[in-house]
């Protein structure tokens, strides 16, 4: 009978022969063994020389086949973590990414966990920074966009998942039109990919990703625009408008700021080097 390790070996052989990165396909594989046994990474490390359950191979092997055909982990197992939370993921929604934790970083350290802050998160999809944000800033409030109903949805259960639905108000608008409030900071990881780039993006985004969460545009700053003119009368004077942006994108988008009246406070760059998190106010 083969071991638990000699199965994942197998896995990871076949994902790596689909396309996928070496170092990637042996993190789904054991990804989705793990979420076949229900262990966490410990008690499958300590068991990977054991014989592999009955039923293992028969809810495994259908798993590995969707990631062979180049179906997201997160869709699969319908979760991601993010800040330490899992996420409920649906196709109505983008995965988080860990890139987008810089934002929850840049929000806390503008806020002192005691104040009763209100913050906007535009365009929230599965609803992560608001629901991450929630969870470290017990006294805050806040208000969460999204044109998209059905993403909505999946944040709003993930609010309830993570105990925090009372303190959000899930709007179903864009950016944020017929919102009067002003906010102490505002979030927001717009879609940011130009139509022409559709061709370039991985299968498992293409293919699986909604359209409205990735795409802003001919050049990709559509949504800026409207975020840029919206939320400079709903900042308060002291606040931090804090956005994502695409790969080489912080020039333009700075430069798009600036033409509406924004300076940069701060940028932030992921594990690669590459500037992700802008940080901004009003000049």
């Amino acid at each position: 009978m083969a071991t638990l390790h000699e199965q994942i070996a197998r896995a990871r052989d076949a994902l790596a022969a689909a396309g996928i990165d070496p170092s990637e396909a042996s993190l789904d594989a054991e990804l989705l063994a793990r979420f076949v046994l229900g262990w966490d990474r410990a008690h499958l490390l300590a068991a990977l020389r054991d014989p592999a359950p009955d039923t293992f191979d028969d809810r495994f092997e259908p798993l590995v086949a969707r990631r062979v055909r180049r179906e997201p982990v997160s869709l699969i197992t319908g979760v991601r973590e993010f800040w330490g939370l899992d996420f409920e993921v649906t196709p109505d929604v983008l995965t988080p990414r860990p890139e987008t934790e810089l934002i929850v970083e840049e929000a806390i350290a503008r806020l002192p966990r005691a104040r009763a802050a209100l913050i906007a998160d535009v365009g929230t999809g599965s609803g992560c920074l608001a629901v991450a944000l929630a969870t470290e800033l017990r006294r805050a409030r806040f208000i969460a966009t999204d044109i998209s109903g059905p993403a909505l949805n999946v944040a709003r259960r993930n609010a309830a998942r993570h105990g925090v639905a009372t303190r959000i108000d899930f709007r179903r608008t864009d950016v944020l039109d017929g919102i009067d409030d002003v906010f102490d900071v505002i979030v927001s990881n717009p879609p940011y990919v130009a139509t022409a780039e559709a061709d370039v993006l991985p299968i498992e985004v293409i293919g699986h990703e909604p359209p409205v969460a990735l795409f802003g545009g001919a050049d990709g700053l559509d949504v800026y625009r409207r975020l840029f003119a919206a939320a400079a009368a709903r900042l308060a004077s002291t606040g931090r408008l804090i956005v994502e942006v695409g790969y080489d994108h912080n020039d333009r988008v700075m430069s798009l700021a600036k033409r509406y009246g924004w300076t940069l406070d701060r940028s932030r760059r992921d594990l690669q080097g590459i500037v992700r998190t802008l940080v901004f106010l009003r000049s």
